[in-house]
């Protein structure tokens, strides 16, 4: 009996050991990641502008320049990890990746799980349809199939307490090109999205007359941010000090060109 309760003991011992050691590094990334030189951010990378791999295989978007830049004034390098969106939360808390950076915006939902920067870039969500389709409002999606991504801020804000827009039926995508391949079947006849995928993607596209993008007033506009754990009070300050430096040197209105062609130096406050 006595080795049995020793056993258990030491094992209740390991279990709380490793907890701890556990909770220690998830509250000092910024510890670890300055002695390593090196931090892992996680992304879809099939997001474009802001983090998507190239024909030549080549990771690249507006995210990708971002985060390598906000680390340059540190002297830590950027490995980028491709996760499933849809569990961002979930491999942030495993300790899978150190940051969520790809278009990632803030939300009352996701607020409750992870802490966030200062924001850097003005979002909406949009609805995207083919012209032949004769849609010109979200109204008249009431008798249509809609099209979002798996974990999206549309989904969130679909899925929330708004009034704007309500299909017959919605289909969750893992990643935004697959809903684009089943609206020009006709399998869907929208895709509810962020507008600077929208606009982008359609942009490069070989008919983009073929599609038109819709807005609605009634849908508030997000921002995005840098999503981390809720510990990382150092890493978010070091963070928010290199976007703000980005600002005052013009590297974020270069960037903001570059990408979107903005004259725009953003930084929310």
């Amino acid at each position: 009996m006595k080795k049995k309760v020793s056993l258990l003991a030491i094992l209740l011992l390991v279990v709380l050991t490793v907890t701890a050691c556990q909770n220690r590094t998830q509250n000092n990334t910024w510890q670890r990641v300055e002695q390593k030189k090196e931090i892992v951010v996680g992304l879809d990378d099939s997001f474009v502008p802001m983090g998507f791999v190239k024909k030549n295989g080549q990771l690249t978007g507006y995210d990708i320049d971002l985060a390598r830049e906000v680390f340059k004034q540190y002297g830590i390098k950027v490995n980028f990890q491709t996760i499933d969106w849809s569990m961002n939360a979930t491999e942030l808390r495993n300790g899978t990746i150190d940051l969520i950076w790809n278009g990632y915006s803030i939300t009352k939902q996701r607020q409750r799980k992870v802490a966030f920067s200062i924001p850097y870039l003005r979002n909406g969500q949009v609805l995207v349809v083919k012209k032949q389709s004769q849609i010109h409002s979200f109204k008249q999606m009431k008798n249509r199939i809609l099209g979002m991504q798996t974990g999206s801020t549309a989904e969130q804000w679909y899925e929330g307490k708004q009034k704007v827009l309500h299909a017959k039926q919605t289909i969750l995508y893992d990643q935004i090109p697959n809903a684009f391949l089943d609206l020009n079947a006709n399998r869907i006849q929208g895709i509810l999205l962020d507008e600077v995928y929208a606009n982008y993607y359609i942009k490069h596209m070989a008919h983009q007359e073929d599609y038109v993008v819709l807005t609605n007033p009634k849908v508030p506009a997000d921002l995005f941010a840098v999503g981390m754990r809720k510990g990382d009070h150092e890493l978010k300050e070091k963070i928010d000090q290199a976007l703000r430096h980005l600002q005052a040197d013009g590297q974020l209105r270069r960037l903001n060109e570059k990408w979107f062609g903005r004259n725009s130096n953003y930084l929310g406050k």
